[in-house]
């Protein structure tokens, strides 16, 4: 949560104090140490303005000054320095995927302190998964990390996540995650799909930043994806926007784990893909067989990946005739396959979108890999992003 704001709070003055602790805290992140002098010089802001903006920040911890005399001294008091206080208002991001935890962690400079994963069989229970990702955050940093300092966990799931009164049902059976969570690491808990907040993540830090209408396709071991609409991150009723990989394809007539047949995920997810490969007469026991079969130029793995190019080229132009985005960001296993995948998205793309839209949409492969969903949920619990500015989020 953004030091000192409410995450609620949105009205001009808060916008505009926002926007001054914001150019505050970059100043001293891109400066290091500085007087009140040198940040007025830099900021532009009175001296009024200024001295209510750090003595707040100073109070929440996020900056510190140091002792007199450390700075340069001259006639009267000794001036003292401000810096950023990076032990304050840690912030964590975990993506529990479906067969791997992800986590990540920042400092109150917004500085990536690290990053970390490890795989894990799809079956693992919540509470070893839990406690996975908590060995994970311990080796950030060099274990110096300090958990007590933590302002809040964003975490990201796999599924719909809603409104647990009026929503579908929750991702985690018989398991109150956030609750487990709470106790493990005594902070509060911020929950939501994992690749919404990889859409997040891509619009705020990766190939789509400063974005104002993203689309975000994640090709995986499932198909979803996110939107950011006008510059905010879009969550949908009862959390269920960028549901892509359910969108039905023309000759699609897989069953899809929804229970629909014909879904996107039936021909673009990483099992899909490789059992049409399969089908086709290309041998490989996984993803990595099925890129160095891409490189080396086989042409039945090109022709595979030309097809599940191609609906997903068809599919994103729908969406983005009903959206409008400037930029489309594809990420996941599968998007790694890179030009033979790309190329025929982008034809499938051109060929379906409105013309007057052809050379308006960018397409870009996501630049976060496996941090995505792990960074999305730190963008989700510091509510500093404008892309969060009607986003109905708020710490358990």
């Amino acid at each position: 949560m953004l030091v000192g704001m409410h995450p609620h709070q949105d009205g001009p003055l808060a916008r505009l104090r926002r926007g001054h602790e914001d150019l505050v805290l970059e100043l001293l992140r891109k400066h290091g140490p500085l007087t009140r002098a040198e940040l007025g010089q830099h900021s532009g802001l009175s001296r009024t303005t200024l001295s209510d903006i750090v003595t707040e920040l100073i109070e929440s911890g996020a900056v510190v000054a140091t002792a007199p005399g450390t700075a340069p001294r001259r006639r009267g008091r000794p001036v003292e320095a401000l810096t950023l206080n990076p032990s304050a208002g840690q912030a964590i991001g975990i993506d529990f995927a479906r067969r791997a935890v992800h986590v990540s962690a920042v400092n109150v400079a917004h500085e990536v302190i690290g990053s970390a994963s490890e795989p894990h069989d799809p079956g693992l229970p919540w509470e070893e998964r839990i406690a996975l990702a908590e060995r994970l955050v311990g080796t950030l940093a060099d274990g110096a990390l300090r958990l007590g300092a933590l302002n809040a966990i964003g975490v990201g799931v796999v599924g719909p996540v809603g409104d647990p009164d009026s929503g579908p049902a929750q991702p985690w059976p018989s398991t109150d995650l956030p609750a487990l969570l709470r106790k493990r690491f005594q902070a509060p808990v911020l929950v939501d799909n994992n690749t919404r907040l990889a859409a997040l993540a891509e619009a705020t830090w990766g190939a789509a930043a400063g974005g104002q209408d993203v689309l975000y396709l994640r090709l995986s071991h499932g198909v979803g994806g996110g939107l950011v609409v006008a510059g905010a991150l879009h969550r949908g009723a009862y959390g269920l926007s960028g549901e892509f990989g359910h969108i039905a394809v023309e000759s699609g007539d897989g069953r899809c784990s929804c229970g629909a047949t014909g879904c996107l995920e039936t021909v673009a997810s990483v099992g899909a893909v490789l059992t049409a490969y399969r089908r086709a007469g290309g041998h490989a026991d996984g993803l990595a067989e099925l890129l160095g079969a891409l490189e080396a130029g086989d042409p039945v793995a090109l022709r595979t990946l030309e097809a599940a190019g191609t609906h997903i080229g068809t599919v994103l132009a729908a969406v983005c005739n009903a959206v409008g985005p400037g930029v489309i960001v594809l990420g996941g296993e599968l998007a790694t396959a890179g030009t033979p995948l790309f190329e025929p998205v982008e034809r499938a793309l051109r060929a379906h979108i409105m013309p007057i839209s052809r050379d308006r949409v960018d397409l870009r492969p996501a630049t976060l890999g496996e941090a995505g969903g792990a960074l999305g949920g730190i963008a989700l619990v510091l509510h500093e992003s404008p892309l969060l500015s009607h986003y109905p989020a708020a710490p358990g």
